[in-house]
């Protein structure tokens, strides 16, 4: 291994500070060839396997050229994507929008979850003018959640 093939990968990482190991083994006739590659904060990972050790350092070596390619279509995306200040920027003097509020939890009244059967359950739910009721199952022992459907049925959240 000469050292060109990692060559071609440091060209397309533009010569920036990277790491590299690259682990060969051989059995019998497989030769298998592991390189993991640091860059940044960017780890890329490939093994080659084949009866040549050349071709098997070739195949790893392609892998991680792959992965390093598809990384830099990345960042060139994302800057492509990015839209210059000018053209967010508000004009100066110009109305200004405020964002929207954040939605906000109100907290409702606090009850106790009383045990019952579902059916006891669906009565009350009935008798009130709430949406659904949380109660513990008096059989399962389990917290459930009775809810009015739209058309007009119960339905019952077990966990």
């Amino acid at each position: 291994m000469d050292g060109k093939e990692l060559g071609k990968l440091e060209r397309v990482l533009n010569s920036a500070p990277m790491r590299a190991h690259v682990i060969v083994s051989a059995e019998k006739h497989r030769k298998r060839t592991e390189i993991v590659v640091y860059w940044r904060d960017i780890v890329f990972t490939a093994a080659g396997e084949n009866s040549d050790l050349t071709q098997s350092v070739s195949a790893a070596a392609a892998k991680v050229e792959k992965q390093a390619l598809k990384v830099k279509e990345k960042f060139k995306a994302k800057k492509r994507s990015r839209q210059p200040t000018s053209a967010i920027a508000p004009v100066p003097g110009g109305p200004i929008e405020s964002a929207p509020p954040a939605p906000r939890i109100v907290l409702a009244k606090r009850y106790r979850v009383k045990p019952m059967t579902p059916e006891e359950a669906a009565m009350m739910l009935t008798d009130s003018d709430d949406q659904f009721i949380v109660f513990r199952d008096a059989e399962t022992n389990r917290v459930g959640v009775l809810y009015n459907r739209t058309d007009g049925n119960f339905g019952l959240i077990e966990p």
